[in-house]
Parts: structure tokens; C-alpha cells; sequence
């Protein structure tokens, strides 16, 4: 509304400073004119009155004072000023006014109806100073229209055609009256003060800086037919490198054509921010209390043509309508989706939020994100310190990667008003490419034990049409273990409490060789092993990653099986089973070790036909339980070309046959 105000205000400048031609040292021509140009300002349909006119011709000063004016639209804009002075005017030429110091009294702002939500919203500044200003020798024709939308586009025009040193408002005040539609309650409304407003270097659509020291606001409203207040103070605004034109291009219709980037901000710094809401003492609805230590956004661009922001506000249906039809929803996200496409942030970061909630203070370190053409390239949460029922937990960083949200909301345009089928919601998948979790700590049910996850990463890409064919996950993590669980119970008798897990799994079809890896395959259970495998298929055609079924099973079909290989060391697992087996049984351990072998050896003479390979690999398994800590390599290698599909139903009807296709290397050691 800042910039509102000093457009409107700045109308009523070129509206005096203009039309009096090259003679500003008549009193007589200068009534005149003035006079003139509040008579356009009346013909355009709008009110237009002023009290006393002065000028002094030896200082080139203007005094006028009791202008009013009001739009003549259905909801009027209107601004008065009680007095206006303007020394040193001048003309460079016939196109521009000048002044060399410009000061207005009691200026107010009133706007009524700007949105459905809102009646009435006003602005008053006791004093507002404009040094060394040049602008139009035009008067610039009025809104016809006081929605919110008009008003910006209207000001962000008349900012841009005007070039000043500096100009300065020590206070500004607000009231906002909310309308009905609001459902904010009878008298809902609030208060806004501004202090230390200040705008430096005004030049050809350019601002070089700008700042506001302090912003506090008040508003009443009532939730559930009761009151609710709210108070906010936000300090330290200030942004620098400001483009008033490419806002203007924005909301100008004549733009929506214009494919190109505009630079808006360079940067800006906001903070600390404190907010409280208050609900009425006699319900037990918790408040909230909320600081921000700090925001900061660089490079803030945005495009025209992609944005298409006219078109969008003109598709917006106006307060009690009915609800759009289908077709129509799908438009409306359409034009959202190019609102974010339309958008660009170099960098946003948001440092020291702070809240109460009913279990306790929660606290972020920060939160980050960049933003270019409607995609997150990362979404970053770090620094995360709350309390949940059962206890105190942190997330040290949680970050989203690559998240396109503009075809997010383009699908789900698609999916208004119908349930998307299968292939439709697979299409989701490629509009985020990975997850990240690190320095988590959660307390474990009502143990008073925590989890801990280290990391938690999983990523994926190369994608396939909706289907990724690459993929990576990397998890740390440990959990302590509940013996009131079965499943668990074997590991709690034998003095394991905690269980830790490190794993990293990675998958990567190749198109070129048509070759599928499942590499690398690492898992480490910190006191029971650690196994590393690989596994290759051949000939895999791209059709296998189709989202029809009949298309990829028809594809599956064609791919052949690859070597494999598996490492495994025994860091006590052998042990752990063997006792949990004398238990079941009630045997000795030696017993229990002896019947496993046994029925290994079974196993291996069943299938082994005589064979050698299979011969080694059942003596080797073999020794591996019977020492424990030794470390068991298999490696499979196909003798000849093997569909898979086939070798996989082969292994369950005939698994002599189905080892006979591959050369088995089998071995142990410490």
C-alpha cells in the first residue's frame, strides 16, 4: 500500500506541477492552470476540489491547500491533503516538472470495496517529503476501477515515470474494515502503523533503495463466533535495486505477449518479525506467540507473458458464487500454474522461527529455497527443535529436491473433479527428485529412548517417461529395540538393545548397452554382519520401464540374466540364529549348529546332481556357519544367454536345473 499511496499521491503533483505552462512566476496564470487542471480531473468523472492557492515568484514556491479528490468508480478512490507545497519549481522541458523539495500535510487515502473481503481501507501521513522530483507534464488519467488489482497497476505506472532524490514518511497509519463475506464477524477490522518509510534514488523506473523501520498492526475478528485478536510488529524492511516498471509489467494487459525476464528486487531484508494472536479468555483455545528473527530474498524476477496475471484475476469468481464446474477449475490451476512458472527467486532463506504449541516451544534454525520457471531447485528445512507427546525431538535438516510446483498444480488441473487413474498419478513422480533427512532424534514410543537417523537420502532420475531409472538411497540410522515385540525378542535375549543400520542401495539402467545394475548393495548391522552385492540384467529393452503393464511384462520378457555376486561378513548374526535355534528346539548350541548343518548338507546333495560347482557352494555356506567371523563370498556367472523370467520360475519348479545355467564361485575366510 506504500507504493499505492505515493502513485496516487504522485498524480495530484503532476496534476498542479503540469498545465501552467512555460510562465511560473504569474500569480494570476498559475491559479489558472491549477484551476485547469482539477477541471480535467472533474471531466474524467471524478470529484476534484482545492481551498487557498499561493505562490511566491521570487522562491518558485506552490502552496495549496484542502485538495480532495475521489474517483468516480462504484468503489471510489479518494485523497486529501490538507496542504501541499512545492518549492523550486521548474520545467527542464515542455514534457516534464520539477521540483526541488515537495511536501505534503495530512495527506489520506481511502479506497472503498477493493475486494470482496474488504469494505473500506485507509491511509493517513501526517508529513511526506519528495526531494529533487521530476515527473510528467500530463495528467495521467485516473482508475476506473478500485480493485486491488487497478490500484497496483495504476501505481507501479505513475512510480515509474517519476525520478526523485529521496523520498520520506516518518509515520503512516492504516484501518482495514473487513465486509461481510469476510465471516470475520460484525466490527472486524484492524490497524497498521508504519514509522521511518523511506524511498532513496527514484530514477527512470528504478529504485535505488528503500526502507521501513518498523510496521505494527492490529486486527480483531472472531473465530467460531469468537473474538480473536491478533498484534504483529515487523522491523527492519528494506529492499534495494527495485524495477517499479517491470512490477508495472505485471499488471499491464498490453504485456501479456512479453516473454521476457524482469528483474523486480535485488534484494530484500526483513526481521525480527513478532506475532501474537489472542483468542477470547472464555474458550480453551490455545494463542499463539511467533518470532522471526529474519527473512532475506535476492534476485526476484518474474515474466509477463508466462505469468499471465490480468488473465488469472479476471478468471477468480467473485465472492458467493457458485463452485466453478470442472472445466472451469481446470482452467483457473492452469493460469496458477503459469503464475508460478512465471516467477523467479534467486534465493529466499527465512532464519529463527520461534512458536509455542501446546507441548512446548517449537524452534527452526532456518528454512531455504531457490525458485526459477515454477521449480524448487531445493526446499531446505534445517535446525528443527520441538516436543512431541512423548518427548523432545530435532530434525537437523530435511530438504525436498527439485520440486516442480507449477506442473504440480498443471496435474492437478487434470485431476479436477475425477480420481486419476494409475498411469495418471504415476505422472507425480517426476516432479520431485529426492529426499533428504539428516540429524534426526525421536523419542521411541514410551521407552525414553530415542531414534536416531544420521541420514536418510533417497534420489531418483533419468527418468523414463513417469518412470525413474536411476535410483540411490543411503540410510544411517539406529532404533532400540522393544521386548514386548516377538520379533524382536530374539535379539533383546541375547543383550542386543539397540539396533544400527547402514545401508546404501543404488539401481541404474543404462540405454545405450541396455543394461540394468543393482550396485552398490551395502548393508552394515552393527553387531551382526555386514553384506555388500551386486546384480546385473542384460538386454533390458526401455519399454520395461512403461507404465502399461501388458507393455512392460511384454518387455520383462526379454531380459536376461547378469552376474551376481554376494559378500557377506559375520559379525555375530551366526551366533545370535544358532542360539535362537537351541532355544526353539531346546537343544544344546553345539546341537543346534550340528542339525543346521545337517540340513544344509541335505539341501546341497538334493539339488547338487553331482554337481561341483554346487558341491563347493553347499561346502562353503557350510563353513561359514560352522566358524563363526568369517566372511562368505558367492558369485554367480550365467554359462550362456538366460531370460530371466525363465530362471526365476525355473528356481521354484527345478532349482538343479536353474544353478545349472550359471558358473558358482564359492568361497570363505576370515
Amino acid at each position: 500500500m506504500k507504493k499505492i499511496l505515493l502513485g496516487l499521491i504522485a498524480v495530484v503533483v503532476i496534476a498542479i506541477g503540469g498545465f501552467f505552462g512555460f510562465d511560473f512566476f504569474a500569480q494570476r496564470r498559475v491559479t489558472r492552470d491549477v484551476e485547469a487542471a482539477f477541471e480535467q480531473v472533474r471531466a474524467t468523472g471524478a470529484k476534484a476540489s482545492h481551498g487557498k492557492i499561493a505562490f511566491d515568484t521570487k522562491s518558485r514556491t506552490l502552496t495549496i491547500s484542502d485538495i480532495a479528490t475521489e474517483s468516480g468508480a462504484q468503489s471510489p478512490v479518494s485523497v486529501k491533503i490538507a496542504s501541499l507545497t512545492m518549492r523550486g519549481l521548474g520545467q527542464p522541458d515542455a514534457a516534464r516538472v520539477s521540483a526541488d523539495h515537495v511536501e505534503f500535510s495530512d495527506v489520506e487515502v481511502g479506497v472503498s470495496g477493493p475486494t470482496p473481503t474488504i469494505a473500506a481501507l485507509t491511509y493517513k501521513a501526517p508529513r511526506i517529503t519528495v526531494k529533487d522530483y521530476s515527473g510528467p507534464a500530463a495528467l495521467p488519467r485516473l482508475p476506473a476501477s478500485s480493485s486491488i488489482f487497478e490500484l497496483y497497476r495504476f501505481a507501479f505506472a505513475q512510480l515509474a515515470s517519476i525520478n526523485a532524490s529521496s523520498v520520506t514518511a516518518p509515520t503512516l497509519s492504516g484501518t482495514i474494515t473487513f465486509s461481510a463475506a469476510a465471516h470475520a464477524g460484525d466490527g472486524a477490522g484492524g490497524t497498521f502503523d508504519y514509522s521511518g518509510l523511506a524511498i532513496e534514488n527514484m530514477k527512470d523506473g528504478r529504485i535505488g533503495s528503500s526502507k521501513t523501520d518498523k510496521v505494527a498492526f492490529r486486527i480483531n475478528s472472531q473465530t467460531a463466533g469468537k473474538p480473536v485478536k491478533m498484534t504483529g510488529d515487523l522491523a527492519n524492511i528494506a529492499a534495494s535495486d527495485i524495477d517499479v516498471g517491470a512490477m508495472a509489467a505485471m499488471f499491464d494487459p498490453a504485456k501479456a505477449n512479453d516473454d521476457r525476464d524482469y528483474r523486480v528486487q535485488g534484494h530484500v531484508s526483513i526481521g525480527p518479525y513478532l506475532i501474537t494472536v489472542t483468542p477470547d479468555a472464555a474458550t480453551a483455545a490455545p494463542g499463539l506467540n511467533m518470532r522471526i528473527e529474519g527473512v532475506t530474498i535476492d534476485d526476484v524476477r518474474i515474466n509477463p507473458s508466462r505469468m499471465q496475471l490480468p488473465a488469472l484475476l479476471a478468471m477468480i469468481p467473485p465472492q458467493g458464487s457458485p463452485p466453478p464446474s470442472p472445466a472451469q477449475a481446470r482452467e483457473l490451476l492452469e493460469k496458477v500454474a503459469g503464475l508460478y512458472s512465471g516467477a523467479g527467486i534467486g534465493n529466499a532463506e527465512m532464519r529463527g522461527l520461534a512458536f509455542d504449541t501446546p507441548q512446548g516451544p517449537l524452534k527452526l534454525s532456518s528454512l531455504r529455497f531457490n525458485f526459477e520457471h515454477g521449480k524448487i531447485g531445493e526446499l531446505a528445512v534445517e535446525g528443527l527443535d520441538g516436543r512431541a507427546p512423548q518427548g523432545p525431538f530435532k530434525v537437523g535438516r530435511f530438504a525436498l529436491k527439485s520440486l516442480d510446483v507449477a506442473s504440480l498444480m498443471r496435474l492437478s488441473a487434470q485431476f479436477a473433479g475425477q480420481k486419476p487413474s494409475p498411469e495418471q498419478a504415476l505422472a507425480l513422480i517426476p516432479l520431485i527428485e529426492g529426499v533428504e533427512v539428516k540429524g534426526v532424534t525421536s523419542p521411541y514410543k514410551a521407552t525414553g529412548k530415542p531414534v536416531n537417523i544420521d541420514v536418510l537420502s533417497l534420489d531418483w532420475g533419468q527418468f523414463v517417461g513417469s518412470i525413474p531409472s536411476k535410483l540411490r538411497l543411503v540410510a544411517k540410522m539406529a532404533a532400540p529395540l522393544d521386548a514386548a515385540d516377538p520379533r524382536q525378542q530374539a535379539l533383546v535375549a541375547a543383550g542386543i538393545d539397540r539396533m544400527a543400520i547402514d545401508a546404501d542401495l543404488g539401481a541404474a539402467w543404462t540405454e545405450t548397452s541396455r543394461s540394468f545394475a543393482l550396485e552398490p548393495v551395502k548393508l552394515d548391522m552393527a553387531g551382526l554382519l555386514n553384506a555388500s552385492a551386486k546384480l546385473t540384467l542384460a538386454n533390458v529393452p526401455r519399454e520395461a520401464f512403461s507404465t502399461s503393464a501388458a507393455e512392460a511384462m511384454g518387455a520383462a520378457a526379454q531380459i536376461e540374466a547378469g552376474t551376481i555376486e554376494l559378500t557377506v561378513h559375520d559379525l555375530g548374526a551366526i551366533d545370535l540364529a544358532i542360539a535362537q535355534y537351541a532355544r526353539s528346539q531346546n537343544v544344546s548350541r553345539d546341537e543346534a549348529r550340528n542339525a543346521v548343518l545337517n540340513s544344509i548338507k541335505a539341501q546341497g546333495d538334493a539339488v547338487s546332481g553331482g554337481s561341483a560347482d554346487v558341491t563347493a557352494l553347499v561346502t562353503a555356506v557350510s563353513q561359514f556357519i560352522e566358524t563363526p567371523g568369517q566372511t562368505l563370498v558367492i558369485k554367480l556367472t550365467p554359462r550362456a544367454k538366460a531370460p530371466a523370467l525363465q530362471l526365476m520360475q525355473l528356481l521354484k519348479t527345478d532349482p538343479q536345473s536353474a544353478l545349472a545355467q550359471f558358473k558358482i564361485e564359492a568361497s570363505t575366510g576370515l
